[in-house]
């Protein structure tokens, strides 16, 4: 188990250039088994998670090839259809959330896909009900092997259909999509997910020949075709790290510049940080933040009540900000109530924070208020172990605000989400070290 050491209560200063966004890669990934043609794609995160999910397309016979950082070839013209049912891909598949998305692709183009239950963050539970129902709408049978917890889709042709989707799921939408492009006929998908990066999954499919229109909506209609072409596609930057360099900013009271950021694709997450006091300028397609010395108040809504920060589908605010957003909040000037509608786990780090000195009271698995010190009251080092992804940056960002040094453990959960983290942290000034 992997640990950081943090020598906190320092600025940083300078510039940092987000990763490729973690959550569409994993799409953009899945997507290639849908052609035997070679497959570009540029901007790729060297992360843990999508990793694993190459060496997975590897194992299934996808002939790789890296042309520089972050820019890879993928050609998927001889499947190894054999090693879904191998005891290796079982317990590849289940080390990873995203694994989930490779059933789509496959059961469009080789009538079956097959994939254990799959692990990932432990924040609370994630369905796949809306995955394997849409599966079933469009013609493929579905089983489930319950002492292996092994799920299966089959079907010797996929007929197009209307579905309305009992959630917003993004990873749903995007594996019901890559089956639908190959379908017969016309498939409509009513309350689709419509992040950015599901539009652009759909925006990939259709110069590789497939027929989507209501991208950015929540009504896609896809025509099926009998077959997909090669094409390159370059990765989104990555939002949530976008938003937690603007939080380590504010946090360290630091002057940093976010460089290309793709702020027509950022929707609330500026305004969201700005309502907490913090200046978030745009320069071009970068982000500037000012040293805080001031501090940050946050804004009350109109009526004088207290302010409310909450996650929702797009073009809501994303669940992956808000433990980020709730450890800023610890230092800013007022209170404000974060509300986790989506995962019942996910605010379960906030004790770690209660022993750092931060004042939050859990109100249940999905409220927390926070009543910010305003810096009169520094955070203080601690030890502690990272529980997710997201929870993990959150500690790391209250730790380099913190007085003293902290260490964190189980660091290989921030290693899932962030490329390189103490050596591009390191670069603007941080005192961080890999133990």
């Amino acid at each position: 188990m992997g640990t950081f050491r943090i020598e906190g209560g320092h600025s940083l200063q300078g510039e940092i250039t987000p990763q490729g966004a973690k959550n569409e890669a994993l799409q953009i990934l899945c997507a290639v088994l849908l052609t035997a043609d070679k497959v570009t794609i540029n901007n790729i995160p060297d992360i843990v998670d999508v990793n694993k999910l190459i060496a997975i397309l590897e194992n299934l016979g996808v002939k790789i090839q890296k042309k520089g950082k972050g820019s890879y070839t993928f050609k998927a013209d001889d499947i190894n259809l054999g090693y879904l049912q191998s005891e290796a891909f079982k317990l590849d598949g289940r080390a990873l959330r995203g694994s989930i998305m490779l059933v789509g692709p496959l059961l469009a183009r080789f009538g079956q896909g097959f994939i254990p239950k799959p692990g990932g963050d432990k924040i609370g539970r994630r369905r796949l009900d809306t995955h394997f129902e849409g599966f079933m709408k469009l013609g493929a049978r579905f089983r489930y092997n319950r002492e292996e917890h092994f799920y299966g889709v089959e079907a010797d042709t996929l007929k197009g259909a209307y579905m309305l989707l009992d959630e917003a799921s993004v990873t749903g939408t995007a594996n019901i999509v890559m089956a639908a492009v190959l379908a017969e006929g016309t498939t409509t998908i009513y309350n689709a997910a419509c992040e950015p990066y599901l539009q652009q999954l759909c925006k990939m499919l259709n110069r590789m020949g497939a027929k989507i229109s209501g991208i950015g909506s929540n009504l896609l209609v896809i025509e099926g075709v009998e077959s997909l072409a090669g094409t390159t596609h370059t990765m989104l930057p990555d939002m949530i790290e976008i938003g937690s360099w603007i939080g380590l900013a504010a946090m360290t009271r630091s002057e940093l510049t976010i460089k290309n950021v793709s702020w027509d694709d950022l929707g609330l997450i500026p305004g969201t940080f700005r309502k907490l006091g913090i200046t978030v300028e745009r320069r071009g397609e970068d982000i500037y933040i000012p040293a805080h010395k001031e501090g940050y108040a946050i804004q009350q809504y109109i009526d004088g009540s207290i302010l409310t920060i909450a996650d929702a589908p797009w073009p809501g605010l994303t669940p992956d900000l808000l433990s980020i957003i709730l450890v800023v909040a610890t230092q800013a000037k007022g209170e404000v109530l974060i509300h986790q509608k989506m995962f019942e786990s996910r605010l379960f780090f906030v004790d770690k924070l209660l022993d750092m000195g931060a004042k939050i009271i859990l109100c249940d698995p999905h409220r927390a208020t926070v009543i910010g010190h305003d810096f009169k009251s520094s955070l203080k080092a601690t030890t502690m172990t990272s529980p997710d992804i997201r929870a993990g940056i959150s500690l790391l960002i209250a730790a380099l605000s913190a007085k003293g040094t902290s260490t964190i453990h189980n660091i290989e959960q921030i290693d899932r989400g962030y490329e390189a983290i103490d050596t591009r942290l390191q670069a603007i000034g941080a005192r961080i070290t890999r133990v």
